[in-house]
């Protein structure tokens, strides 16, 4: 496929500069010898073709679900190892902060509990010391009861955490009920012990839930990927099933699980199929969503092509991009409902691919004052309407081209469409609007779907940039400024560390704004010199990064995570910001 969008016109004028010399060869590690950026991301959307599931980083979450509802499953022992091995040193699971760290912590604790009290789980548990299980659980129920007699509050906007939470804690309790009836060494003192629920949290949406399932009501997509909340009622409930292209439910392994329940299914059973294809493409771990084949290829290809890096896709992946969206948009995977964010990134890719589809899919999503990323969605993201503004913005440029004056010149790439495409340009005004509106007093931005406001940042600041016109040019300004003086002392950037993926989008800021050029030069060449030891990583590398992005557990889609990298590293030698040697 060939790129041609007026979009990149920046992007072709930083990536036409020859490579020089560092600015500050002293400052940081030189960039590995001979690295070739390009090869690599060519080797990137080369992977994705030949694993088509993603690379995504284990969840403690999944694996620890999986581990307590499928105890039949290939791996199990590998799983149960994974959560001892995953412990901190506190007791706790996840990021070293207590609100991020309930769900995991929650999860894995179960898991061990499961194993030492359930009879299914101690059959299957037999090959892992008894001994061991109990001593981490025990860890686990000290960590939570510190956390939730606390007063924990600072819970972050995770995916069902409001049905997670209250639906394991009493699972927890069922176990710990159990105990006094069935002493556990290492345990008894918890016998007579219960785990409380957080301020402000109930159960009443997880009983309407349960009531529901039992009764065969249709429950929306968004519900199935949580399904494993709902307990018994979720075992072979008449009102989901599992989708025809992957035999899942809800793309979730944990949902699959709990629907199929503790018994063994049979061999040929569509939901056993996917689990055991989960475990063989994941190494007996668990993700939260799999495959995630649309999201990967939307996001990797918008980083990479919106950045010029020249790379040649497959017809085949383009074609299958196209026809991932239908009438409703697209998803990121089957069984999942499809949402605006998706829909956004993949229309972005298209129109970046030189393939513009319409974009009219997304007028489902449009409320009065933005997009929402799925029909009765709680909250609000400011990412999905990055991503819709610049599918509407790509159209309406694809729009004045074809609309071009007579001599064959193609129209300012801010004037507005013809009368009759006139909606679309409403909708790019409006988005915009939102969006500047949005933006935190610091200059930066925060979203549901990310734990780091470097990368709402770099969403909305890069969308508003190309798209939102001179009204726009105060608030990208503000967020150019909030990168700048965020930097860390070694050239990164990052929200709780230093991070590769945080550095990159902060450097796609600087370099895709143009103030690389300016003042933040010698702050976009540090943090381009840090970047550089990351060029060589494969997807599956990357994957192993901190995990930030929100699904019922944090999560690292590596094949993306190295896309920007990759993108960051070659605008800053094309920049003479950094040179290979």
């Amino acid at each position: 496929m060939t790129i041609d969008d007026p979009v990149l016109r920046q992007a072709r004028d930083i990536a036409e500069r020859p490579p020089a010399e560092p600015v500050d060869p002293a400052d940081g590690p030189a960039p590995p010898a001979g690295a070739d950026l390009t090869a690599q991301a060519a080797a990137l959307i080369a992977d994705m073709e030949e694993r088509p599931w993603g690379h995504v980083s284990p969840s403690v979450y999944e694996t620890g679900r999986v581990a307590s509802l499928a105890p039949w499953l290939t791996g199990h022992t590998d799983r149960l190892a994974h959560l001892l091995g995953t412990q901190r040193d506190d007791g706790a699971w996840g990021p070293s902060r207590p609100g991020y760290a309930l769900v995991p912590t929650l999860s894995a604790t179960e898991a061990l509990l499961s194993a030492l009290c359930g009879e299914h789980g101690r059959r299957a548990a037999r090959d892992v010391p008894s001994a061991r299980l109990a001593a981490a659980a025990d860890r686990g129920l000290r960590a939570l009861s510190g956390w939730l007699d606390g007063e924990l509050t600072d819970l972050p906007d995770m995916p069902a955490i409001e049905l997670i939470t209250p639906s394991l804690i009493a699972s927890i309790n069922r176990h710990l009920e159990t105990l006094s009836r069935e002493p556990v060494p290492g345990l008894e003192h918890w016998a007579d012990r219960r785990l409380p629920l957080p301020p402000d949290m109930g159960t009443r949406r997880l009983t309407l839930l349960s009531a529901a399932l039992r009764k065969g009501t249709p429950l929306p997509e968004k519900l199935w990927h949580a399904l494993e909340v709902a307990g018994d009622d979720a075992v072979r409930a008449r009102a989901v099933g599992p989708v025809p292209e992957t035999g899942a439910i809800g793309a979730a392994p944990a949902a699959t699980a709990a629907w199929l329940g503790r018994h063994e299914p049979a061999d040929d059973d569509p939901a056993r199929r996917y689990l055991e294809t989960a475990v063989r493409r994941h190494d007996r771990l668990m993700p939260c969503a799999t495959p995630i084949t649309v999201m990967e290829r939307s996001w990797v290809l918008s980083w990479l092509l919106r950045c010029g890096v020249p790379v040649a896709v497959p017809e085949s992946m383009a074609k299958e991009l196209a026809q991932s969206v239908g009438p409703r948009g697209a998803v990121t995977t089957p069984g999942l409902p499809a949402d605006a964010d998706t829909t956004g990134a993949v229309l972005t890719s298209l129109s970046l691919l030189g393939a513009p589809q319409p974009p009219d899919a997304l007028w489902a999503y449009e409320t009065e004052t933005h997009f929402c990323t799925w029909q009765g969605e709680d909250g609000k993201s400011v990412t999905t309407n990055a991503h819709v503004l610049e599918a509407f913005g790509h159209w309406c440029r694809h729009l004045a081209r074809h609309s071009a004056s007579p001599d064959g010149e193609t129209p300012a790439a801010s004037d507005v469409p013809a009368d009759g495409d006139a909606r679309y340009a409403a909708a790019v005004a409006k988005v915009a609007d939102w969006l500047c509106e949005r933006q935190e007093e610091d200059g930066s931005w925060r979203d549901r779907w990310h734990a780091s406001p470097y990368y709402a940042t770099a969403c909305c600041a890069l969308a508003l940039n190309r798209f939102g016109g001179p009204e726009a040019a105060t608030a990208v300004g503000r967020a150019v400024d909030w990168v700048a003086r965020t930097q860390r002392p070694d050239g990164s950037w990052g929200w709780w560390d230093g991070t590769a993926e945080e550095t990159a989008y902060a450097l796609l800021v600087l370099l895709l704004t143009g103030a690389a050029e300016g003042p933040s030069g010698t702050v976009a060449a540090r943090g381009a010199r840090f970047l550089s030891r990351y060029a060589g990583r494969t997807p599956a590398e990357a994957a192993a990064d901190p995990p930030l992005w929100h699904d019922k557990d944090l999560y690292a889609p590596g094949a993306i995570i190295q896309a920007a990298v990759l993108s960051a590293l070659y605008l800053a030698e094309r920049a003479q910001l950094i040179s290979r040697r």
